[in-house]
């Protein structure tokens, strides 16, 4: 493979990131919430529009979890990552831009609508991270990874930064008031995903696939797999225990994606403030996850990933202490800085010790692993917060979570695998 097709394989993968970034940053973090709650629960009681809104996560991240581990053996089985990519990609798509067309009150066709999207985005990420062996070399695993999380972060805030300023001047792009904004916003973000989901459709290959079979043989195959696969990961004992690691420490850092508006609204800080704080961490996260990719590269990812978590320990102790605005933007920058490294290496690191031509079903397990996380995180904030009466206190119980991935990590042994996560010797 010469060095410009390379360069053009990797780009081409990262700039799906670029694009599928605005839908868990605008829709998932941003706007969705809001706009189910004020919209399409309008006049509602906020603990019922909240119950529904959690009933809606939950049934899509259960969904996933079934489908996800499934889903990756049959694509391995038929060398079609991509197609699976692809087919999830424009389901989540389509539904997103369904989104525009909800009239107010409809919160069951909102939630419908949002479930599907979330199987679209979630299941296409278990086949977008299957294919980074076969786009990164021995040699560059780490910085490949991290560019696609880097553009990941570049991509959602950009946009984000877009709809915010149309929401906030919606007559200076012909709008009449803030809901067409954000339900035009919901139209945006499904062009952004399908526009640049195309690079990887164009530039990235991976090896053709066995003859047609039927369809009762391949999820016959699918289902044999991931049997195999369950019994081996028991058996390779590093690989186990990063997962077990792995599935700790990154429910810490998604309760922290996902409570932190909450625990930012507990505290008394205005909407504004949390915007900023969210745009403050998606700049912050797209040169930072570089920087994690060098890192990751030259001392090894385990380490990168351990300097990460030591910033998570330190933003959790801040967190339940701090009483200001600007505390809370500070918070975000270093949530920022840390955040799509711990991602980017966990990705990389993952890579270089699975076995090779399995990628998307171990990434199955890992995706599954992913989607298992932030449910121990926010029900533990929670009910702490609940027994002592005070929201600091829960934030703080994070703390558990991070020191005992990080302690599990570092029992983790890389000698014995591959040093590359190239996918030549598939």
């Amino acid at each position: 493979m010469t060095a410009m097709k390379h360069t053009r394989k990797k780009w081409g993968w990262a700039f799906y990131d670029f694009g599928n970034s605005a839908f868990s940053t605008i829709v998932m973090a941003g706007f969705f919430p809001v706009f189910f709650k004020e919209y399409w629960n309008a006049g509602l009681d906020v603990t019922e529009s909240t119950f529904r809104l959690g009933m809606a996560n939950s049934l899509a991240s259960l969904l996933i979890v079934l489908m996800a581990p499934v889903l990756g053996a049959i694509a391995d089985s038929l060398n079609r990552r991509k197609a699976m990519l692809f087919c999830f990609a424009f389901l989540g798509i389509l539904m997103t831009a369904g989104l525009y067309l909800v009239g107010q009150g409809n919160w069951f066709a909102a939630a419908i609508l949002y479930v599907l999207a979330m199987i679209g985005f979630s299941g296409s990420n278990v086949f977008y991270d299957s294919l980074l062996p076969f786009v990164s070399g021995p040699d560059d695993v780490d910085q490949t990874s991290a560019l696609g999380f880097s553009l990941g972060y570049l991509g959602g805030g950009l946009l984000l930064a877009f709809n915010v300023l149309m929401s906030l001047y919606p007559g200076w792009f012909g709008f009449a008031d803030t809901t067409t904004v954000v339900r035009v916003s919901f139209l945006i973000v499904a062009l952004w995903w399908l526009v640049f989901s195309l690079p990887l459709m164009w530039l990235v290959e991976e090896p053709a696939g066995s003859a047609a079979a039927r369809p009762d043989k391949i999820l016959r195959e699918g289902f044999v797999r991931i049997w195999r696969t369950l019994h081996e990961v028991r058996a390779l004992r590093n690989v186990w225990l990063f997962l077990v690691a792995y599935w700790l420490y990154i429910d810490g850092v998604d309760t922290f994606i996902r409570m932190a508006v909450d625990y930012g609204l507990s505290l008394g800080f205005s909407h504004n403030t949390l915007i900023m704080a969210l745009l403050i961490t998606q700049f912050t996260g797209f040169p930072a996850a570089l920087a994690f990719g060098w890192l990751g590269s030259k001392f090894g990812p385990k380490v990168g990933i351990l300097l990460g978590l030591s910033v998570y320990v330190a933003v959790t102790l801040w967190a339940s202490v701090m009483n200001s605005a600007l505390e809370f933007y500070v918070l975000a920058f270093a949530i920022g800085l840390a955040q799509g490294g711990v991602q980017a290496l966990s990705r990389s690191l993952y890579a270089r010790m699975i076995p090779p031509g399995r990628t998307a079903e171990f990434f199955g397990f890992y995706n599954m692993l992913g989607k298992f996380a932030a449910i121990i995180g926010p029900v533990m904030v929670g009910w702490v917060g609940v027994v002592t009466g005070n929201p600091r206190f829960g934030i703080l119980s994070l703390l558990v979570l991070f020191l005992l991935g990080a302690a599990l990590l570092m029992r983790v042994d890389l000698s014995s695998h591959r040093t590359g996560g190239s996918a030549s010797g598939l």
